[in-house]
């Protein structure tokens, strides 16, 4: 099951349930106002079904524009966590290559904040790359939708922009690297209450298209985590407290060659099966 926060032609925001992959129920007439409205229930997939009827509106997929599916939750990201990203992060960053070597052998993963949720782009819209940085690329991620009650009630599909020769120059540039305008991509939806087991399955593929050719194309499987999801999401809400919930994005394990760097106009489609696909075309900040 799908959730999604849409908006109509006429400029409002709403709830709504993807309908056969190509329509959406709008929630708002049963109370659904926002996210943690339903993310918070005990159930939130048999929460859903019990509110639909016949007379809900319903508007066709083409006819709305889907929203980032975040609205009060922020955003964190766990690094590290395949072993194809520590390698990389080694190779870019002979300062601080034992860092990474050490905080994926630690028991206590690398968490950071990523960003707010007014500042998170949605499916269709651009994300950033930074004019004062050399190399820049995507990161595509599996993200965990969590509650307050520190559970993982959904998934969604993450883009972790990253200015790669920022972190590599110095492990406390990581904040500069990571967080900016436009840094952070998450949807297109929310998919509910699938067992970790089977998430893990999904395949993670990664393109970037380029005036109609592909410079980059990769793709890993959720199974090459490291740590497990409820791991990551007790380590976020450790000593701390989330009142909407979180969106936790995972790591990555595709990385982009040395060489390759993302430019203006790029599009970058990031697909996770059992999800959909995230797209967003890159502009420069």
């Amino acid at each position: 099951m799908n959730i999604c926060r849409f908006e109509t032609r006429e400029g409002q925001i709403a709830i709504g349930l993807i309908e056969d992959g190509s329509t959406v129920v709008d929630l708002s007439e049963m109370g659904i106002d926002c996210l943690s409205r339903l993310l918070e229930s005990k159930r939130p997939a048999t929460e859903v079904m019990a509110l639909l009827h016949p007379g809900l509106r319903r508007y066709a997929l083409t006819d709305i524009r889907l929203r980032a599916p975040v609205d009060r939750q922020e955003v964190w990201a766990a690094g590290v966590t395949y072993l194809r990203s520590k390698t990389a992060r080694m190779e870019e960053s002979d300062f601080s290559a034992t860092a990474y070597d050490r905080v994926y052998e630690a028991e206590r993963p690398e968490l950071f904040f990523k960003s707010l949720p007014e500042k998170v782009a949605a499916t269709a819209e651009w994300v950033g790359i930074r004019r004062d940085a050399r190399w820049s690329v995507p990161e595509p991620e599996l993200a965990l939708v969590l509650n307050s009650r520190v559970k993982v009630v959904g998934y969604t599909i993450g883009n972790d922009m990253s200015s790669r020769d920022i972190e590599g120059a110095n492990l406390l540039y990581l904040p500069q690297a990571k967080i900016y305008e436009r840094s952070c991509a998450l949807g297109p939806w929310i998919t509910l209450e699938e067992k970790e087991e089977n998430a893990r399955k999904w395949q993670i593929r990664l393109t970037i298209t380029r005036n109609g050719t592909v410079p980059f194309k990769g793709e890993t499987s959720a199974n090459q985590i490291k740590r497990g999801f409820q791991e990551l999401a007790d380590f976020l809400f450790r000593c701390q407290t989330f009142s909407q919930g979180a969106v936790l994005l995972t790591g990555t394990g595709i990385v982009p060659p040395d060489d390759f760097t993302l430019q203006k106009g790029d599009l970058i489609e990031i697909e996770i099966g059992g999800i959909g696909m995230l797209r967003n075309y890159v502009e420069v900040v």
